[in-house]
């Protein structure tokens, strides 16, 4: 498959008064285009600041230290890519929420308790597709006056045709910063009600109408949930990002979201970026997989592949460590504790913690080989061949 987007090297620092944390250690991977890709790995291991890292919304102390984040919006041209750590933030603010959206791991941080539900969906629309809302409504306004001629609305059309030939034409500004004045471009804010309601009644919320009037501390939490998904789908972004959406929510309703997810991803969404610590999310919604250890990717394959044949010891520690219905006796745990990254471990971070350290583990930095089609694991103990030692 074709790349969407692919980070290179990526190191993103933060520095506290403690020391520098070292979150990100010149970590490679890339999301295709159509595709569900998983980043899993215990909680601190870096994968919201890798996903954050993307996005260029790391807040201070943290700093993004070099590498690339590189976008293929042309499918079949993949010798053309945009490097966002280039871009200016004005270029971020419009492909932040229009092109790439993300759903935060906390609905409740996400919404703004005092705005309405309408008010945060419509934003998106406002924000990023203010020009077609205006087409449309300069369309059902041009209808209307056919119909039924109106001093109110031939005054609106004008003011909208004139925007559309300047979008920065004096008069038209003026009129917009006074709330009074402002009241002409109401069929806009309605066009983009109607869009809110609409995206809800897509997500299968019942009453979407309703809805829409509410603010968050008046609905449920999986509720809450959909709407940050709505607010993230609003433009029909090329690439989803879910921080662990379902990280807060009852059984039931981590289902129905993982479930809502699919389906979207199949009908609006071209690629999704899954990050989660939960192994069975990945194995019921994603195609591939990438398993991270303190700021380090140690494994990247199929998921089938990476199930049925786990090659990094982490990775195969992690899948030992799962539950089964037919197992008998103590659960099978990873020994000693995650390091702290203001002083990693040197060479490989999770030599401490593995049965099959080397002496070469300790001091030097596996480079990533792939060892099979697609498979792609970050161990010395790989020989050229195989793992040794029974993995």
């Amino acid at each position: 498959m074709a790349k969407l987007v692919e980070s290179v090297e990526l190191k993103t620092n933060f520095y506290t008064y403690e020391g520098v944390v070292k979150a990100l250690n010149g970590v490679s991977m890339a999301v295709n285009h159509r595709s569900t890709f998983g980043l899993v790995g215990e909680s601190g291991c870096g994968k919201s600041v890798m996903v954050r890292s993307i996005m260029r919304i790391i807040q201070e102390p943290g700093k993004i230290e070099s590498g690339k984040v590189l976008v293929f919006f042309n499918e079949e041209r993949q010798d053309e890519a945009v490097d966002l750590l280039q871009q200016s933030e004005v270029y971020m603010e419009h492909l932040r929420g229009n092109q790439i959206s993300m759903i935060f791991q906390e609905p409740n941080a996400a919404l703004n308790p005092i705005l309405s539900i309408n008010d945060q969906i419509s934003e998106s629309f406002l924000i990023h597709q203010r020009a077609e809302l205006r087409e449309k409504v300069i369309a059902d306004l041009t209808r209307d006056i056919n119909a039924s001629p109106s001093p109110l609305k031939k005054f609106q059309l004008a003011l909208f045709e004139r925007q559309t030939k300047n979008p920065n034409d004096p008069f038209v500004k003026v009129l917009s910063k006074f709330p009074i004045l402002k009241r002409w471009e109401k069929p806009l804010y309605k066009e983009a009600t109607r869009r809110s309601i609409e995206i809800l009644g897509k997500l299968g919320i019942a009453n979407a109408e309703q809805v829409v009037t509410r603010y968050p501390h008046e609905i449920s939490g999986g509720m809450k949930q959909r709407i940050v998904i709505a607010i993230a789908l609003a433009c029909n972004p090329i690439l989803l990002i879910a921080d662990e959406p379902t990280s807060n929510l009852d059984v039931t309703i981590q289902a129905q979201i993982l479930e809502l997810i699919k389906e979207l991803k199949e009908k609006y969404i071209s690629s999704v970026l899954f990050i989660t610590h939960d192994l069975g999310v990945v194995a019921e919604t994603c195609d591939r997989v990438g398993v991270m250890y303190a700021g380090n990717l140690c494994e990247v394959a199929d998921v089938q592949e990476l199930f049925r044949n786990p090659k990094h010891p982490y990775t195969f520690a992690l899948l030992t460590a799962v539950p089964k219905v037919e197992q008998e006796g103590e659960l099978a745990s990873i020994a000693g504790s995650v390091p702290n990254l203001v002083d990693p471990p040197s060479g490989c971070r999770f030599h401490p913690r593995c049965q099959h350290a080397m002496d070469i583990c300790k001091t030097t930095l596996p480079p990533t080989k792939e060892i099979a089609d697609n498979h792609y694991v970050a161990c010395h103990l790989y020989n050229g061949a195989s793992f040794v030692r029974g993995l």
